[in-house]
């Protein structure tokens, strides 16, 4: 009997990323999502292996949801809010009650209704902020958070489900109907005529499609209480800067500073929202000094573990870019 799974955000880049591989791999799928469809034939080629329903599993009452959960023989967890969210003061509560509480919800209600496997799709920030505890981002709301995601899955799991976590870096490619986040990018980049980049800046880079199978990988081989930062790719924040105005054309220099010369006009930034009662997920001065740091992460770490396959990354930046371009207006974010 063919085994089910159920994508939530399966119409969003992640989420439809990891519904390709499940369907390449035999699987069934159920999607919920947000409305509206961002392509109303965004699963047409799936046939009748995809079944979709729209709506926010976090209104649903418990009787609804685990009549959605049974059958399924795992639950991919791909929704939430991410760091780009400047929230009302103080930012842990909203990322508590955007992520950590909905999480432990549909992880125990899954347990109730015989889920076998259960995988977070988190953050890179969580494996920094353990692996480098100098950057002290355990003081800071969104990793915070991030980290108690996980364990409050985890022990929702305990003795009874397999949860697993990606911990998850920059992020390139593109599906039908979405706007891909980076638009925000090139946005700042027209605005300026010079944009300040830290030389030694790197982020750790990957596919959508290596998302895709590192979270079927973590659904089929990942251990219990695993969590798995992934990576295909060191990226140069400079680099990045540089490939978006080569292709968007335009004269925007950009220019190499130390961290230490945009602190000022970071704590400017923080100062001005905490008189507007707002706060970042990780602060505008801590998240500049992060930018300067290399938070490249070995492939290594988990490639084998989850079986994710090596990809062209910088083609994939390209891809991302001319997509925007050809594109904008016409879509929502992702």
């Amino acid at each position: 009997m063919t085994r089910k799974v159920l994508v939530l955000g399966g119409t969003g880049l992640l989420g439809h990323a990891t519904i390709d591989v499940l369907i390449d791999r035999g699987y069934d799928v159920t999607s919920i999502a947000l409305p509206p469809m961002p392509a109303e034939d965004l699963f047409e080629p799936y046939g009748d292996r995809v079944t979709s329903h729209l709506g926010d599993i976090t209104h649903m009452d418990d009787d609804e949801v685990l009549g959605l959960l049974e059958g399924h023989y795992a639950v991919m967890y791909a929704i939430g809010a991410d760091e780009r969210v400047t929230p009302p003061a103080p930012s842990s509560r909203f990322f508590y009650e955007a992520n950590v509480l909905p999480t432990q919800r549909v992880a125990a209600l899954a347990r109730l209704a015989g889920v076998a496997k259960f995988v977070v799709y988190g953050s890179y920030f969580a494996h920094f902020a353990e692996a480098m505890p100098e950057l002290e981002l355990m003081t800071e709301g969104y990793p915070l958070m991030r980290l108690l995601q996980e364990q409050v899955a985890f022990a929702e799991g305990d003795g009874a489900m397999d949860v697993t976590s990606l911990r998850l870096p920059y992020i390139f490619g593109t599906m039908p109907g979405r706007m891909p986040l980076w638009k925000m990018f090139m946005d700042q980049l027209r605005s300026r005529e010079q944009f300040p980049a830290h030389p030694e800046g790197v982020t750790a880079a990957v596919t959508t499609r290596q998302v895709g199978q590192a979270a079927v990988g973590a659904m089929e081989r990942g251990e219990h209480r695993g969590t798995y930062p992934i990576s295909g790719y060191a990226l140069r924040h400079e680099d990045f800067y540089r490939t978006m105005v080569e292709l968007m054309e335009i004269q925007t220099a950009i220019v190499p500073v130390p961290v230490a010369a945009l602190e000022q006009a970071m704590l400017q930034i923080d100062e001005a929202c905490a008189q507007q009662g707002v706060e970042h997920g990780i602060s505008m001065v801590k998240a500049d000094r992060i930018r300067g740091r290399d938070l490249s992460v070995d492939p290594a770490l988990t490639q084998e573990a989850l079986g994710f396959e090596d990809d062209d990354v910088p083609a994939a930046i390209e891809e991302t870019i001319r997509y925007i371009l050809e594109h904008e207006g016409d879509a929502p974010a992702t």
